[in-house]
């Protein structure tokens, strides 16, 4: 049995999310919040399973209320609003930095033909995030300059000679992304390319809200394109994103509903068998090992591994998997991976320099 606590405003709202509740079997109602208050008071003594959290509501917002549960008693919560339709980047984007492992749009009132769908869906995802092991999030700390950690990856390693880096992300990516690429430079001088699992609909969205924080070039990637300096290249939704020898990328659409779907594992995959020694791999916070094979490929090629540490992953799962695995040469935060990027760029330029 799930436990599920409901934070909404409005009674008409919470009445309806009992009602599509009521529907599962496997789900059971624990709680209702009237605002963000109220909703850290029930997760202590409800305890829940799975918290589903309106954005606007009197006192407390939605927001806030996110933020302050995962820094106390860490959930899966879902944010169930009609502001998070695709085309409100702001918002959804907003939600996944409080610590949202999901959002949900709020479905038409019944006998409208699209409310089953939409009951459907959040059915599952209720059910799916409730098996997410989510981590304690720490608060955010004034950024300091680069000290140690990365540095001393750059004293030991030769992480000058980076043709490609590979990223592969799902559950709380976006934001980590964001925090990455706002420390790199418009020249960074080496390619990237990217899989973000996330819901069909959302990722024009996201490099929109991606590009207002970084001076990297951002685009949905398509078969036949040249990978460029300064550029990041995302998987298209649904489909499987692969580089070649002469640094082409190749889409290719999922297979059928039964097929295992690991785009991050067949990026690294790609990487690892065409850049070998010449790539860097990252593995960034999310639900499932996807990435971890691809990451442990990466390695044995002779790459540059690294995941994301536990302190700073929404979801520790897919870094998890690469580090039992044996995959990754670095265990890091979004900062020191940033740091370490940036200090590559600055071994890469001083390598370059002509002598005197």
């Amino acid at each position: 049995m799930i436990n599920v606590l409901i934070v909404d405003d409005s009674l008409t709202a919470r009445e309806y999310i009992k009602y599509i509740i009521d529907q599962d079997p496997d789900l059971r109602l624990v709680g209702a919040a009237q605002n963000g208050n109220e909703a850290i008071k029930l997760v202590e003594s409800a305890i829940p399973d799975v918290v589903i959290m309106d954005i606007h509501m009197p006192g407390m917002d939605g927001y806030k209320a996110t933020r302050m549960i995962m820094e106390t008693r860490p959930l899966p919560i879902i944010i169930y609003s009609s502001l998070v339709a695709p085309e409100q980047t702001q918002n959804i984007f907003k939600a996944m930095q409080a610590g949202a492992v999901a959002v949900a749009q709020k479905p038409p009132g019944l006998g409208n033909p699209e409310t089953k769908p939409f009951m459907e869906k959040l059915l599952r995802m209720i059910k799916l995030m409730a098996e997410v092991k989510v981590v304690r999030r720490v608060p955010p700390k004034p950024r300091k300059q680069p000290a140690g950690p990365s540095s001393q990856i750059l004293k030991t390693k030769n992480l000058t000679n980076i043709d490609v880096i590979a990223i592969g992300a799902s559950t709380g990516g976006p934001p980590v992304l964001q925090e990455i690429f706002r420390e790199l430079p418009s020249d960074f001088p080496v390619p990237i390319v990217v899989v973000q699992h996330i819901t069909t609909g959302f990722l024009p969205g996201m490099l929109k809200w991606l590009s207002g924080e970084t001076r990297l070039n951002l685009k949905i990637a398509k078969t036949g394109d040249a990978l460029l300096p300064g550029h990041v290249y995302f998987a298209p939704e649904e489909s499987n994103m692969a580089i070649s020898k002469d640094g082409k990328v190749l889409i290719t659409k999922f297979g059928s509903q039964g097929q295992l779907k690991r785009p991050a594992s067949h990026l690294f995959m790609s990487v690892a068998k065409c850049y070998g020694t010449r790539a860097a791999g990252i593995l960034l916070t999310g639900m499932g090992n996807d990435g971890a094979s691809g990451l442990k490929e990466m390695k044995r090629c002779g790459a540059q591994t690294m995941v994301q540490n536990r302190e700073t992953s929404i979801v520790f799962g897919m870094p998890e998997s690469a580090i039992k695995l044996d995959a990754a040469n670095y265990i890091l935060s979004p900062a020191e991976i940033a740091d370490l990027l940036m200090g590559m760029v600055s071994r890469m330029r001083k390598k370059a320099r002509p002598k005197a």
